[in-house]
């Protein structure tokens, strides 16, 4: 027997399966289990895996998971293995409603592809115009002017 997460229903093997999906989920931005866990677990960030999911597992409907159950699965994660913590971040990742960006988030991506595409121009703008000569780059003034108009 597992739970299913009690903010976006994914399936975890136990209750410290649980804590670890609610709280990385939570770090890494996502707002409902961020404010889930406040509600119900305040100091969250200074519990164990054990200690919260002896919290959050009250909270969460206890169901069958016959992915995880005659696995042998154990808390020895290898880089890989299906049941490794990429691999269930990945799989959360897809399900539908994730990925999504605060506005704030939107916005500042935006100003980076804007500064980058200005930064490449005005690349491209110097390579093609060439590099410039001491002797003619010595007549202009800071306007363009040369000390002979």
């Amino acid at each position: 027997m597992g739970y299913a997460c009690p903010v976006c229903d994914a399936e975890e093997a136990d209750a410290e399966h649980l804590a670890n999906h609610l709280a990385i989920t939570a770090s890494l931005g996502r707002e409902e289990h961020r404010e889930w866990l406040e509600e119900r677990a305040p100091d969250w960030g200074d519990c164990s895996p054990a200690e919260l999911g002896d919290i959050v597992s009250r909270h969460a409907e206890e169901i069958d998971t016959p992915d995880f159950e005659g696995t042998g699965h154990d808390h020895a994660h290898e880089p890989g293995r299906p049941d490794s913590l990429e691999a269930g971040i990945a799989r959360q990742s897809q399900r539908p409603g994730r990925g999504t960006m605060t506005a704030e988030a939107e916005q500042v991506l935006e100003e980076a592809r804007e500064l980058t595409q200005r930064m490449e121009a005005d690349a491209d703008e110097d390579d093609s115009e060439g590099t410039d000569t001491d002797e003619s780059a010595a007549g202009d003034d800071a306007d363009g002017a040369t000390d002979r108009d």
